[in-house]
């Protein structure tokens, strides 16, 4: 029977520290801050911009004249996802276009 208490003791403890598992942020990209993203301006050139915002996270070789920024942040064991785009577009090595807050895919 002491045994038996024993082991029902062990389980249930073992059960209460499983769920106190702990889960890590998952940030990927690059994180934009607004006010870095308000002092971007058309005309700006390509070193200032990433002066400004870092190196994009995409940079296609097959469309050079345009800088994708991707943020995405997943907050431990909860549902809240952060998730941002910002696409910038340049005409002779100049901004000519910044879309900001595009929509990504719910699924990712």
């Amino acid at each position: 029977m002491r045994n038996t208490s024993r082991f029902i003791l062990t389980i249930f403890c073992l059960m209460i520290l499983s769920a106190c598992v702990y889960r890590a942020n998952i940030s990927q990209g690059n994180l934009i801050e607004q006010k870095d993203l308000d002092q971007a301006e058309i005309g700006m050139t390509k070193s200032q911009v990433r002066f400004l915002l870092g190196t994009p996270m995409i940079d296609d070789p097959f469309t050079r004249n345009r800088w994708d920024y991707v943020y995405y942040l997943k907050i431990g064991r909860s549902d809240t996802i952060r998730k941002r785009w910002v696409s910038i577009y340049f005409v002779d090595e100049k901004v000519s276009e910044i879309r900001k807050d595009q929509e990504l895919a719910p699924d990712l």
